[in-house]
């Protein structure tokens, strides 16, 4: 099973805005991925509802997995792309460009 840890940038945490940006993320994915705070349960990230009710706040450590074991490399990739939005240089997390 693939897992990241990263921290959360944004300065508001994964609430409102943010966390809907990074649930469209997970989903635009077609991933199962999952999101934890470490030692804690972990809560499905496509559900804007149980991301936003365990309370990420900025400068929290998440652990980010996929239980797809059938491909790897899509799997990797997937995280990698969550990582990365999660870190983001400004720690803003923003909306992405309107796709046509």
């Amino acid at each position: 099973m693939p897992v990241r840890t990263t921290t959360v940038t944004a300065e508001v945490g994964l609430h409102a805005r943010a966390a809907a940006v990074f649930v469209r993320a997970v989903i635009d994915s077609g991933q199962l991925v999952t999101i934890a705070k470490p030692g804690h349960p972990a809560v499905d990230a496509r559900s804007l509802l149980a991301v936003m009710s365990q309370d990420y706040e900025c400068g929290c450590a998440v652990e980010l997995a996929i239980a797809d074991d059938d491909n790897a490399a899509a799997a990797d990739e997937t995280l990698d792309g969550l990582v990365r939005l999660l870190s983001s240089q400004s720690g803003k997390l923003k909306d992405p460009a309107p796709q046509e």
